[in-house]
């Protein structure tokens, strides 16, 4: 019996391009490459001049520079996820990948495996919007979404759980529905209906605004000392902090909580 070695079909080629820096690898089979994935290409807000932000953080804005003109989100509280990257950029909740063994029945023998989530890419409507919003979302947080009455009623949960829940997409999903008119006018009937006064524009509070809130504290100033500007009245803030953990402080030193009592002496 005689072996004769006979040359593979399949060559292997590499293409590089001097206008792109992907490299691209054919085969007899499939051809590869090493093409960065493109994000999701979100629709445009119909009458509205800010688009849907996309997964890296930053708002495309057409027909300006972005040297020129920025749109600034938030930071997200939580900041990005260390662990599971890949839910950075969608809806994923609290999944993260599982891992563990599979047990041979015969011999017992345990092998490593890994258990991924179920992640699907689904267009979901948004009423504040009125688009189909592009996003990674695993099925367990599409069951919340068809629970909870919509994306939009996801998005605003309000709970910190749910802020966490969230991840940095989500937070930036809930930025942009809350700059509609729609959500803004939601939160303006809330507040009527909770007796808080109406927003400002600019989201300062007035120092007449911020002195009530210090009196309703608990806080009283004497006739004539009252701070007559933000500033001093920040400095009066700081002030009573300082004091009440010097207070503290020397609380702490005297450590008289569960002293025992000296009994009585009997006759």
């Amino acid at each position: 019996m005689s072996f004769v070695a006979r040359p593979l079909r399949a060559t292997a080629t590499a293409a590089i391009t001097s206008s792109s820096s992907s490299v691209a690898f054919t085969t007899g089979l499939r051809a590869l490459s090493t093409t960065a994935p493109t994000f999701y290409h979100q629709p445009r807000v119909p009458s509205s001049a800010i688009p849907i932000p996309n997964v890296s953080g930053r708002v495309p804005l057409p027909d300006v520079p972005e040297d020129k003109f920025k749109i600034e989100i938030p930071s997200y509280p939580y900041g990005p996820r260390r662990v599971y990257h890949q839910s950075n950029t969608g809806l994923y909740g609290s999944a993260l990948i599982r891992f563990g063994n599979n047990v041979s029945k015969r011999n017992e023998i345990k092998t490593r495996r890994k258990w991924r989530p179920n992640v699907q890419q689904k267009r979901l409507w948004s009423k504040s919007l009125g688009v189909f919003v592009r996003t990674r979302v695993t099925t367990r947080v599409l069951r919340t979404i068809d629970k909870v009455g919509g994306l939009d009623e996801y998005l605003l949960g309000h709970k910190a759980a749910r802020v966490k829940e969230l991840g940095p997409w989500g937070w930036m999903l809930r930025w942009r529905i809350m700059q509609t008119e729609a959500v803004r006018e939601r939160f303006r009937k809330e507040r009527d209906m909770l007796g808080l006064p109406a927003e400002r524009e600019g989201g300062e509070k007035s120092l007449e605004e911020q002195l009530r809130e210090f009196k309703l504290a608990g806080f009283q100033f004497e006739e004539g000392k009252e701070p007559r500007s933000k500033a001093a009245l920040k400095e009066e803030a700081d002030r009573i902090i300082r004091d009440e953990k010097a207070e503290l402080e020397i609380g702490q030193e005297e450590d008289l909580f569960m002293k025992s009592e000296p009994k009585p002496k009997t006759a």
